[in-house]
């Protein structure tokens, strides 16, 4: 006891300033690093890797396996070199959102800002009258990242946004009904678009497993942006909404009006501070309905 006493006493002697930053900052990395992988199925591969090294290391310490140990030795600077293949879309992802990071929202004429509150209001308009039918319906909004490698996807519109036209395109059976519909400031680009579907682990778990492909694609898009994704579940009618990879369900029409001006209405950047900081620790849980 004396011993283990004198020994951490000498490290504690040789600790500076300097040491202290030192490991604050290693930290610091390994916290970022984890926090971006959460809830995705990244995580499971970090663990699998973590336990797959520490047995490696406990048992070529524990028992002399030349052979082994040779193999082993020689085979983590190709398991290093593949970090960077497996963890390639979080890695994306990450510097994406560095990206972003001390962005604004452009839009500060106020005819333009006029313009999207129309276009907010025609689809919680369209997104009402879809629920009530129960017709299906997924509704991609553009913000500062940029779509066009996913509108490529579908049929060019480069149409103005009504109630009448989403109405008309998410009627069931229509060529244009599957899919999602992809809007750019006030316009319809293109519906019928093919959307990344979601990766994320929480959808593993929950007992809704039984979601939709609207609701995985909805949350597939807004892991790889930061666009904003309206469903409406074909199922029950109940409208949600999602955005940063988590889900808010079972909206009325006002509700969701009030999300879409916090979000894109320049103005109101602390409306969408309070508004993100009542969402995303206890509402948005990730599970969501067909």
């Amino acid at each position: 006891m004396t011993e283990f006493l004198n020994n951490l006493f000498f490290i504690f002697q040789r600790i500076s300033w300097l040491s202290v930053f030192d490991i604050s900052l290693v930290t610091l990395i390994f916290f970022g690093l984890l926090y971006s992988l959460r809830d995705t199925q990244a995580m499971a591969l970090l663990r699998g890797m973590i336990l797959l090294v520490v047995a490696i290391i406990l048992l070529t310490s524990l028992v002399d396996l030349p052979a082994f140990s040779w193999f082993a030795q020689n085979s983590l600077p190709a398991l290093l070199l593949a970090l960077p293949v497996i963890f390639a879309p979080e890695i994306r992802r990450t510097l994406e959102r560095l990206g972003r990071a001390g962005t604004v929202w452009p839009v500060t004429a106020k005819k333009a800002d006029m313009a999207f509150e129309q276009t907010i209001h025609s689809v919680v308009s369209a997104a009402a009258r879809l629920s009530a039918r129960q017709h299906g319906a997924l509704i991609i909004m553009q913000r500062l990242d940029n779509l066009d490698e996913l509108s490529q996807t579908g049929v060019q519109l480069n149409a103005r946004v009504t109630p009448e036209l989403l109405l008309q395109i998410f009627y069931p059976n229509t060529p244009l009904h599957d899919g999602g519909v992809i809007i750019v400031d006030s316009q319809i680009v293109a519906a019928a678009c093919v959307l990344p579907l979601s990766a994320s682990g929480i959808l593993n778990r929950t007992p809704d497993r039984q979601m939709g492909l609207r609701h995985r694609a909805a949350l597939g898009t807004s892991e790889a942006s930061d666009a904003i994704a309206v469903v409406v579940s074909e199922e029950t009618g109940a409208i949600s909404i999602a955005h940063a990879g988590r889900m808010l369900r079972r909206l009325d029409p006002d509700r969701l009006e009030n999300i879409l001006i916090a979000f894109f209405r320049p103005n109101n950047e602390k409306q969408k501070t309070n508004l993100l900081k009542r969402m995303f620790p206890g509402i948005f849980a990730g599970k969501e309905d067909k």
